[in-house]
Formats: structure tokens, C-alpha cells, sequence
């Protein structure tokens, strides 16, 4: 499916973080508090970005994971918005608005915390990773 389809199917709160770079509230979203084996995947374009074995609670009201899956499929830019100074978190290849990465992560798993909006993301659970295409990455459970 193209992009431009695909946005036309994205809720209101999904179109206006992943194209306009919007926050959902903190603690009122979806995988805030998600801690179901499974992948996180671009709602826009479904590359896979975030596993649950790197997801932690770091109790800032968003999901938050040490890495992403495969570092090619995000862009980290910098982002000055809102009078901060912070390094935004964009998908690659559909360039969504996923979020910000931050240094205060744990420090045994890297140190960083990308604290990822939930609108921006779809769950795919452990057992239908093979059954959505996504069959490469229960070696990630073992």
C-alpha cells in the first residue's frame, strides 16, 4: 500500500503526531504501559522499529525502549522546537514523527531512552509475527 493511502486510514491523533509532529499526552496513550511480547512497526509504512525485549518502564508516560530493532530504519535529527534542545526520532522510510531520544536510559543497555509516541506505532504480537509477514524476528524471542 502507498503512503498516501495508508494516511488516509491513520486516526486524527495518528496523522497529526507521525505528519505534523505532534505529542500524544503522557500516561493517556495506548503502549504506555504495554509490555506484551511483540514487535512495534511504523504505523505509516510497517517497518519493523522497536522490539518489547528493549521496551522498560522509565515512568514518563510514553513507551520507551533502550534501541531500536535495526538502526537503519530511524533518522535522528536535531530538534530545537518548544525552546528545547532535543534529537527527534523519524522513521526512514515513510518519515514519521516517532518521538525523541534522550541519554538518560539505562545505563546497562546503552543509555538511551527512546521515548516513542504510541499513535506512531502498531503492536504485533509475539504469536502472529509469522501469520503478519514479520516472521524474521521471532528469533528475537528465543
Amino acid at each position: 500500500m502507498k503512503k498516501q493511502e495508508r494516511l488516509k486510514e491513520l486516526t486524527d491523533l495518528q496523522y497529526r503526531v507521525t505528519q505534523e509532529n505532534a505529542t500524544e499526552r503522557p500516561f493517556e496513550n495506548e503502549f504506555y504501559n504495554h509490555f506484551d511480547d511483540g514487535i512495534y512497526v511504523d504505523i505509516v509504512s510497517g517497518k519493523p522499529l522497536f522490539s518489547s525485549k528493549d521496551q522498560y518502564d522509565s515512568d514518563c508516560g510514553w513507551p520507551s525502549f533502550t534501541k531500536p530493532i535495526e538502526t537503519e530504519e530511524i533518522r535522528e535529527d536535531f530538534d530545537s522546537s518548544h525552546g528545547m534542545r532535543r534529537i527527534e526520532v523519524r522513521s526512514v522510510e515513510a518519515d514519521s514523527h516517532l518521538g525523541h531520544v534522550f541519554p538518560d536510559g539505562p545505563k546497562e543497555h546503552g543509555g538511551m531512552r527512546y521515548c516513542i509516541n504510541s499513535a506512531a506505532l502498531k503492536f504485533i504480537p509475539l504469536e502472529d509475527l509469522e501469520k503478519e509477514g514479520y516472521g524474521q524476528y521471532l528469533q528475537l524471542f528465543k
